[in-house]
Parts: C-alpha cells; sequence; structure tokens
C-alpha cells in the first residue's frame, strides 16, 4: 500500500514541474487527494461495503472537486493536474502512468447496466475539458486534445482532436527522428506537451511552439560549440552558473499560453 503512495506521489514530480517538495504535494495537491481516497473507496466497493465506498467518494468531489466514482479501475501511478470538474464513472478502467487534466470527463452515453465507460490504456494524456463517452478504448500512449468529445475508439499512439475527435495522425514510435524526440522531450519539460498539445496538431500556437522550442535546441548546440573553443583557449568564462528558472513561472505562461 505504502509503495503505491509514493508512486503517486512520485508521479506529480514528474508531471507537474511546480511540485516544490513532498510536503507540498501531500497537503495541496487535490488530484493526489481524490487518487488516495479513491483507493480506499474501490477497496471499500470491492469488499462490498459499497454505501460507505460512496460516501469516501462523496467526501472526495467535496474536498476536491474531482469525482471518481469508487467501482471505477485505476492502474499505478495516476495523475490529476488541477483536477477540478473531473468526472470517472463507475465502468471506467484506466490503466498506469495516465494523466488528465481538469474539466474531463470519462463518461457513458447509455443508462443500461454494464459496461458504458471508457478504457484508457497506459501512458494515455487526456486534455483539458475533454470528453470521452461510451464503453471505447483509448490504446496506449494515445492522445486526446482539450476540448475534444471522443466516442469512437482511439488506436495506440494516435491523437485525437476535435468536436466529434477525429484521428489527426497514427505516428509509428520506431520512426520518430531524434530531433522529434528532442523537441517532444524539451515540450514534456516545459510542460506544453502535458496539456495533449503535440507536433500532430494542426494548430498554429502549437506550430510557433515548436519553432522556438527547435531554435533553442539550435542555439544551445552553438553555445556548446562556443564554449568548446572558449576552453581550447584556456577561458573560464562557460564555467559561469546560468540564473536558475523557477518551475512555477514555466508553468504558468504554459497555462496563459494554452487558455
Amino acid at each position: 500500500m505504502f509503495d503505491g503512495i509514493r508512486e503517486d506521489i512520485a508521479s506529480v514530480f514528474d508531471r507537474d514541474p511546480a511540485a516544490r517538495n513532498t510536503f507540498e504535494v501531500l497537503t495541496n495537491y487535490p488530484g493526489l487527494h481524490a487518487v488516495l481516497l479513491h483507493r480506499l473507496a474501490h477497496w471499500l466497493w470491492r469488499q462490498n461495503a459499497k454505501w460507505l465506498g460512496r460516501s469516501v467518494s462523496t467526501f472526495s468531489r467535496w474536498l476536491t472537486g474531482i469525482e471518481i466514482h469508487p467501482g471505477a479501475t485505476i492502474g499505478r501511478r495516476f495523475f490529476i493536474d488541477h483536477g477540478m470538474g473531473v468526472v470517472v464513472g463507475e465502468t471506467a478502467e484506466i490503466g498506469d502512468d495516465v494523466t488528465l487534466y481538469h474539466g474531463v470527463t470519462l463518461g457513458g452515453t447509455s443508462w443500461n447496466k454494464g459496461k458504458r465507460h471508457p478504457t484508457l490504456g497506459s501512458g494515455v494524456v487526456v486534455g483539458a475539458g475533454a470528453k470521452v463517452l461510451g464503453p471505447i478504448t483509448l490504446g496506449d500512449n494515445s492522445r486526446v486534445g482539450s476540448n475534444a468529445v471522443v466516442t469512437k475508439n482511439v488506436p495506440s499512439d494516435a491523437t485525437a482532436v476535435g468536436i466529434p475527435g477525429r484521428i489527426i495522425k497514427k505516428r509509428d514510435p520506431a520512426t520518430i527522428k531524434c530531433e522529434e524526440k528532442r523537441r517532444i522531450a524539451m515540450a514534456k519539460k516545459m510542460g506544453f506537451d502535458a496539456y495533449g498539445m503535440t507536433e500532430d496538431m494542426p494548430d498554429p500556437i502549437v506550430q510557433s511552439i515548436n519553432a522556438m522550442l527547435d531554435h533553442m535546441h539550435a542555439v544551445d548546440a552553438k553555445v556548446d560549440g562556443m564554449c568548446g573553443a572558449l576552453r581550447a583557449l584556456g577561458s573560464d568564462f562557460c564555467d559561469q552558473k546560468l540564473p536558475e528558472l523557477e518551475a512555477e513561472h514555466l508553468e504558468d505562461n504554459a497555462e496563459e499560453i494554452v487558455t
């Protein structure tokens, strides 16, 4: 149990650059509170203490603004960022390393009993305000863009955007070029990729961000080359430390651009 809690806490640090320390995460992250309370509610639900499980779920909704039915199945390292308005239905199934942003709904399209909510594979990212509806499947490492409405299956490694959700591009990870891998890693570090904004999306803002990331990488390469030349001449100029970037400032700027 404690190993699972440690993994949930570690997932916050992995996916939120604003997280400073464990105490802050434990006391001020409603997404983490909702996940931990759901794990208790789900355990009670499986022990047939359904009223008590629903009561824990209701308390969690009151405390965090996040509604997760105690019957939903959630994997390891599940992360809800910001979280307000997130709804996860009873028969939803969520894999490992999944990320949801505020306003996401994993809902149903029928009042019939049985499986009526989505199944999310491992590594899925669902952007802010997106609605994933019905007993559909989102494959491993798929993405759903912000405010999309998805009612059909999304293949693994694919991106769905729009209303209704459409697959705009399916990528084979084995064919991604080294430059694109660096761009993806830098975008994730800066906080843009986490909002479901990828180079696959036909969005001029995203294209501008990608161009800036490419430019930043080219500038870094030039600076490294010049520093190597200066060191060869005996200069220690490049040994001076650069001022540190505040992670929360990067996140705030990312949110302003996205919204």
